[in-house]
């Protein structure tokens, strides 16, 4: 989940940290308490906020190719500050925890926001800037997509994986208790 979020982080910066902050509040998921000024409601405003100014500035051509510029850096702090917070690592160190947020998170947050950069300086380049407003929209989309998928698929999986067990032990027990005749 926390990878998720991070790697939600390359397409917008504050979108996903908005829905940390949210779930975070509603008990959606369980924050360290170190980071339990997440989800307050001074950050839900403040991502909220962010959230809809960043989105309105990346449908103004040419503002959102400089946006891009201060955007990785921020989607990189991003992607390591939502591993940071969800992943299961309360035991470990800090310092062992921010490096695995930063390789986790930080890294797939960059990756995902230098190809959304690039994407959009050639659809400025070859559309003159026109063409950028379908790219923000895409992003957009993934964005807000992306997080709410990276809440409900991590639950899937958990359900599909015990819907396997429960199926391959009642083979088993089946199986097992087959009469063979002699």
């Amino acid at each position: 989940m926390g990878i998720a979020l991070s790697a939600t982080a390359g397409f917008r910066v504050f979108l996903p940290m908005l829905a940390a902050a949210v779930a975070g509040h509603f008990n959606i998921i369980h924050l360290p308490p170190d980071m339990g000024w997440l989800s307050s409601w001074t950050s839900i405003i403040c991502f909220a906020t962010a959230a809809i100014a960043e989105i309105a500035a990346y449908y103004i051509p040419f503002i959102d190719n400089l946006l891009d510029t201060i955007a990785t850096p921020l989607s990189v702090a991003a992607g390591t500050l939502l591993a940071f917070s969800i992943l299961p690592l309360s035991g470990q160190e800090p310092i062992v925890r921010w490096g695995l947020a930063f390789l986790a998170g930080g890294s797939t947050a960059g990756t995902i926001q230098l190809g959304t950069g690039l994407l959009r300086l050639l659809s400025s380049k070859a559309t003159i800037g026109t063409g950028n407003a379908v790219v923000a929209t895409t992003e957009n989309v993934a964005a807000v997509t992306s997080s709410l998928l990276s809440f409900v698929i991590p639950v899937m999986v958990a359900l599909l994986l015990l819907i396997l067990c429960v199926w391959v032990v009642a083979r088993l027990f089946k199986r097992i208790t087959r009469r063979r005749p002699l």
